[in-house]
């Protein structure tokens, strides 16, 4: 029976990419492991296993000999944990995975890092450039990409895949995406400095079709960045969402040291629910500029711009955008932003 296993299964990505697998028919048995049980009904051929990657896991999962296994199974949100959480689950998580393969001699393994691990980037940041994360989660995931490699090299008949994706986004994700997509309808988001910062981002859809790629090569190993080709500026993404959603809200240029103390005050007025939060507004202002050069290299298609995305993302989860009326201060009367 052809077998895969996905680590961190009921998470964004997981479960997108076991409803592509099931849809796709690859596989005769998805297995999705993780601590909590998937919000959504599982497509056909998936089941779900109650597993923690922070604990050995051959004492969680019997009797299980997957094809491919993908691991996907990190603590990622930032702001939200403390640092230690971060190691915590991302190292042992990424030893424990390793054991795990090697004890049942899977020999083909997907791993997500982040593009967190090269710290800010001012300039097009290919995969050959230099790491520098300054963050927890990206200090952990460098780290965890290190483990992944040493199972890698133990052995000359395994394959290993390490995609370091952007910010992703798509259908029925309330990430940073969409946060800023309301942030623009409801009129109180403000460009963090210059708006010729750039962003990286990821579209769920075209980040899966990544992997089809990549699962298909051959090469022992493959690392590549995960960003949409070419991404906009921050200026032109909001320029797009106001003429993609026809919202009139005026989007105004504040400096990262003004909006601190805001952030920080809008938390103590709203006793910490408000979105605008200091270290999502430092983040906001942080470039991060990277580009997908290995899989230009290899040809692989975008499929999505920016635009395009916006478009899909609508035409199957409308339910994540307000209605144009809701936009803002009102629909546009006099023509596109």
């Amino acid at each position: 029976m052809n077998t895969t296993v996905i680590f961190g299964g009921s998470g964004y990505i997981g479960a997108n990419w076991a409803k592509r697998l099931s849809e796709a028919k690859k596989f005769d048995r998805i297995v999705l492991a993780d601590t909590r049980r998937a919000e959504f009904p599982l497509p056909a051929r998936v089941e779900f296993h109650n597993c923690d990657v922070r604990k050995p896991i051959l004492s969680q999962i019997k009797d299980l000999k997957p094809d491919w296994i993908f691991n996907f199974a990190a603590v990622h949100r930032e702001p939200g944990h403390n640092p230690a959480e971060y190691f915590d689950t991302n190292l042992a998580g990424a030893r424990n995975v390793c054991e795990f393969a090697e004890a049942i001699e899977c020999a083909r393994l997907v791993f997500t890092s982040s593009i967190s691990v090269y710290g800010p980037t001012h300039g097009a940041t290919a995969e050959n450039a230099p790491t520098h994360p300054i963050t927890p989660y990206g200090i952990s995931k460098l780290c965890a990409e290190f483990i992944h490699e040493g199972w890698l090299r133990t052995s000359n008949t395994r394959r290993l895949v390490v995609c370091r994706p952007g910010v992703v986004y798509g259908a029925g994700d309330p990430g940073n995406i969409l946060r800023m997509i309301r942030a623009v309808q409801r009129g109180y988001f403000f460009f963090p400095g210059s708006t010729r910062l750039r962003k990286s981002y990821g579209y769920i859809e075209g980040l899966l079709d990544s992997f089809e790629f990549a699962m298909a090569r051959s090469e022992p190993f493959l690392r590549y960045n995960y960003v949409e080709s070419e991404t906009e500026t921050i200026g032109e993404m909001v320029r797009i969402i106001r003429r993609q959603l026809g919202c009139a809200a005026p989007v105004i240029s504040m400096p990262s040291w003004l909006l601190q103390p805001v952030a920080v005050g809008m938390q103590l007025l709203t006793k910490g629910k408000s979105p605008i939060h200091p270290a999502r507004v430092r983040k906001a202002a942080t470039p991060t500029h990277v580009v997908p050069q290995r899989l230009n290299e290899l040809g692989f298609h975008f499929a999505y711009d920016f635009r395009s995305s916006l478009d899909h993302w609508r035409s199957v989860s409308p339910q994540d955008f307000r209605s144009r009326e809701e936009c803002g201060q009102a629909v546009l009367r006099h023509g596109p932003a």
